[in-house]
């Protein structure tokens, strides 16, 4: 059987101890999860969405937490005690990834492409795929299956959402070149297009509405198919008036994300200042 099938049949057994077959195929699966080879979401130019969902990839991981047992990882000065089939993460030295010392720390079974920099301090969980030249800046979380592509900037303490389950749940996307501010939060499987940006603060989930203002019309969530934030969007935070009901009569707002324009040489010559610090 290939990875895929082993890893089928073996998320489906009720019991796993004693089973060395099982420590096997997890370690192969987590080696692929390393390289890259195997990711739990991929671009597939025949969705509507332009990505496609492995679930197999979600079981695997989840196998290596009924698999793993709680011990304690040296040294000794350093300890921390998590599921054995999860130590930190061993960086090869040929990908030229910067982690600054500082707290960070990279779970094993995830991809980290070459030149990535990780400032601290920073957490990247099981299952995540960074591409080439990404920053990670402080305190900012990518979590479990989340799909970082090329020279994005994750900036300070924000947050990409994680998803294991349900397992056919598309995980948080963010495409190559984008740029997401400082104290932001892209959670639900919410898809932020390439080359878009991300002011400070803008809080983003797969239901939320988005008002676009240079095109006139909304961005939704539609069914199956997840809220995705345009190449080349300008978000900033905002808010619309509540127009009924109790609400008007308060006169409350609600917080909600407003595409302001889209890039132009002005956007291109801040976020350029960025590749110094790389």
């Amino acid at each position: 059987m290939n990875l895929q099938n082993q890893i089928e049949e073996l998320f489906l057994k009720q019991a796993l101890e004693g089973m060395d077959i099982a420590g096997r195929v997890f370690d192969e699966f987590k080696a692929a999860l390393n390289e890259g080879t195997v990711r739990a979401a991929e671009p597939d130019a025949a969705s509507p969405c332009g990505w496609r969902v492995n679930p197999w990839v979600k079981k695997g991981i989840l196998l290596g937490f009924r698999l793993g047992r709680v011990v304690g990882f040296p040294p000794p000065d350093f300890q921390f005690r998590d599921k054995h089939t999860y130590p930190l993460k061993q960086l090869p030295e040929g990908q030229n990834i910067r982690v600054v010392p500082g707290g960070s720390s990279i779970r094993d079974g995830c991809y980290i492409g070459k030149n990535v920099t990780c400032m601290p301090p920073m957490y990247i969980n099981v299952g995540a795929y960074v591409d080439d030249g990404t920053m990670i800046d402080s305190h900012a979380l990518v979590g479990s299956c989340a799909q970082i592509g090329k020279r994005v900037h994750i900036s300070a303490a924000a947050q990409i959402g994680g998803v294991l389950e349900p397992i056919g749940a598309l995980p948080v996307i963010i495409e190559d070149e984008a740029l997401v501010g400082g104290n932001c939060g892209v959670y639900e499987g919410t898809i932020v297009g390439q080359g878009a940006v991300l002011a400070a603060g803008t809080i983003i989930t797969g239901s939320t509405p988005v008002y676009d203002l240079v095109r006139d019309t909304v961005h939704r969530r539609a069914g199956d198919v997840p809220l995705k934030i345009l190449a080349g969007a300008v978000v900033v935070p905002g808010a619309r008036v509540v127009t009924q009901g109790r609400g008007k009569e308060l006169g409350i707002s609600l917080y909600t994300p407003v595409i302001i324009k889209y890039r132009d040489e002005k956007t291109d010559q801040a976020v350029r200042l960025e590749d110094l610090l790389r």
